[in-house]
C-alpha cells in the first residue's frame, strides 16, 4: 500500500490557540486548525497571528493541518527589527 501524498496550501494565520495550534484561514477562504511541524519547532521558528504560512492537509481530513513553513514577510527591511548597538571603544 502507497503512502497518500498530502495536500499544500498557502494561508494566513488568523489566531494562535492553546497548545501550539493556530487557525489558518487558507486562500481559498476556508479555515482549519494546525499545529506547528517539528522541524519548526526544532529550528525554534515562531509564527503570529497575520504571518503567511504553507500548511500540508490529509486528504482524509481537511480541517486539520500541519505548519511546515512560514513565509518572510516582504515589507519589512533588512534593518527593520533591531536598532543598531554602538561599539564599545577600549581606553
Amino acid at each position: 500500500m502507497t503512502k497518500e501524498e498530502l495536500l499544500q496550501f498557502e494561508g494566513l494565520v488568523v489566531e494562535i490557540l492553546p497548545d501550539a495550534r493556530y487557525r489558518v484561514e487558507l486562500d481559498n477562504g476556508h479555515a482549519l486548525v494546525a499545529y506547528t511541524a517539528g522541524r519548526m519547532k526544532k529550528n525554534r521558528i515562531k509564527t503570529l497571528a497575520g504571518d503567511r504560512v504553507t500548511v500540508e492537509v490529509s486528504p482524509y481530513d481537511l480541517e486539520k493541518g500541519r505548519l511546515i513553513f512560514r513565509h518572510k514577510d516582504e515589507r519589512a527591511g533588512p534593518t527593520g527589527s533591531r536598532p543598531q548597538r554602538h561599539q564599545f571603544r577600549r581606553r
